[in-house]
């Protein structure tokens, strides 16, 4: 870090300017805490005080070249699901499907909620992640959800998050799938099995973009994109009052 001419944290800046993905660990003499978190905060992959022996050294690179590489493979991997579920990679027939492909093309580059409706079977799960990875929000999470295969009882918490202590085995504080989907989607399957309850509590979701942890008050706003689907129908499960109209439109 102490350099003539320029800091290491100034060569640093530098360097990412020119060069995001190169491996840079600073060494230090006259380490703190504050130079730790700045060093760091400005794309550092480790840091070294001095002195350091030759073992710790190998472990910090090897440390640091390894978290690179997983990096780049989730980039790669994300940019393959990408690639998969690109509208022009996908085949279509029936005249009723291209008119579905072009009503998603145009979901895609929108913020809408999305409601897909259709048998067991018919894609619902394929189209819902070619909205995705088509949207502005490809970048972030597409997080899903089978409403019926999660326990009643969990189903809030799987959804929501919980704060420790809220409930029985809740032994610390654990987030929902909405704050794992923040910035990004998330894929709501097979809505037409959530409970009367949760409805309410998903239509604030959706009016208000914020919702509760179990076992806590604060608020948590949500940057989150709904897409859900079902096989059910859901305008008889409103007329029998088990799915509620507001939700529904």
């Amino acid at each position: 870090i102490q350099m003539p001419d320029l800091t290491g944290i100034q060569l640093l800046e530098k360097i990412r300017q020119v060069d995001a993905q190169v491996v840079f660990i600073l060494i230090t003499a006259y380490g703190s805490v504050d130079q730790a978190v700045k060093a760091c905060a400005l794309g550092a992959d480790d840091y070294l005080t001095k002195p350091f022996s030759r073992e710790q050294l190998i472990f910090t690179i090897e440390k640091a070249l390894k978290i690179r590489q997983l990096e780049s493979e989730n980039q790669l991997l994300k940019q393959e699901l990408a690639d998969r579920f690109k509208f022009d990679n996908m085949v279509v027939h029936s005249a009723a499907m291209q008119q579905v492909m072009q009503i998603a093309m145009r979901l895609a580059v929108s913020d809408s909620t999305v409601l897909i409706l259709g048998e067991s079977g018919t894609g619902k799960d394929v189209l819902a992640r070619a909205i995705h990875y088509n949207s502005p929000r490809k970048e972030k999470p597409l997080v899903t959800v089978n409403c019926p295969s999660i326990p009643e009882q969990l189903l809030e918490s799987e959804l929501f998050g919980h704060v420790k202590g809220a409930f029985t085995g809740a032994v610390a504080d654990r987030r929902g799938k909405f704050e794992l989907a923040d910035g990004g989607t998330i894929f709501l399957d097979e809505i037409g099995d959530l409970k009367p309850e949760l409805q309410a509590k998903l239509l604030r979701v959706i009016q208000e973009r914020e919702f509760e942890r179990v076992g806590e008050n604060q608020p948590i706003k949500a940057d989150v994109r709904i897409i859900a689907a079902t096989n059910r129908d859901l305008k008889k499960l409103v007329e029998e009052g088990k799915f509620r109209e507001d939700l529904y439109y």
